[in-house]
């Protein structure tokens, strides 16, 4: 997104005083647009095909077309917006499900404004965000999984530079967030995330991350 652009946001849950909530705070943003809303995923789908959105803010449970179910659709377009779940606390296994089928990341629902317009700035501008407050949790629920999967293969060593790299990308980090956190060219940092998803074998960032946490590649970052 450039400089001055408005980001176009669409609220999916099923709660009505959740999207109105989110409705009347992402208006306070001079930047942020809610350009629609829904209440299932079925009803995301078509608000895709008529609206341009920029961000999808997506709520995991649902009647009917579920989050994750809705992620799994979203996976079939070329043109699908970057996700942003919806979570509680309690969602450990939803999110870690939601990442996998292409979420870009995942927010809880006490968050602040600022957290929250923060995170859909985020998304917008190709980063992605895992929220400190589950990283824990969810490193735990990814390493007793990893621990039962078979044919579990380490893939070729990440240089130091690609360690620091995937451990920015993480904590949500833009290639601009850290091509000036590591002093470099925004290019040789796209070059870098391009080198980390060849070697851990995966399509995107999200995936790259969880990747790595399963790989306890960012134990020490």
């Amino acid at each position: 997104m450039g400089a001055g652009d408005v980001i176009r946001v669409a609220v999916v849950d099923d709660q009505t005083l959740v999207r109105e909530g989110i409705r009347s705070l992402l208006a306070l943003a001079e930047d942020i647009e809610v350009v629609g809303d829904a209440d299932d995923g079925d009803a995301a789908l078509a608000l895709l095909d008529a609206v341009a959105v920029d961000v999808l803010l997506l709520d995991l449970r649902m009647p009917r077309r579920d989050g994750i179910a809705t992620l799994e659709a979203l996976a079939e377009r070329d043109d699908a917006p970057p996700t942003l779940v919806l979570t509680t606390f309690d969602d450990d296994e939803l999110v870690l499900r939601a990442l996998r089928a292409g979420a870009q990341g995942y927010l809880l629902k006490d968050v602040t404004l600022e957290q929250l317009v923060g995170a859909i700035r985020t998304l917008a501008d190709g980063g992605t965000l895992l929220q400190p407050a589950l990283t824990d949790r969810l490193l735990r629920a990814v390493t007793s999984r990893a621990a039962t999967l078979e044919g579990f293969e380490r893939p070729d060593p990440l240089t130091g530079r690609e360690a620091d790299v995937i451990g920015l990308v993480a904590a949500g980090y833009s290639n601009k967030e850290i091509a000036d956190a590591l002093h470099l060219a925004v290019g040789t940092v796209k070059n870098h995330v391009s080198n980390v998803l060849l070697k851990l074998g995966v399509r995107d960032r999200t995936r790259a991350v969880l990747r790595a946490l399963e790989l306890g590649l960012l134990e020490d970052q």
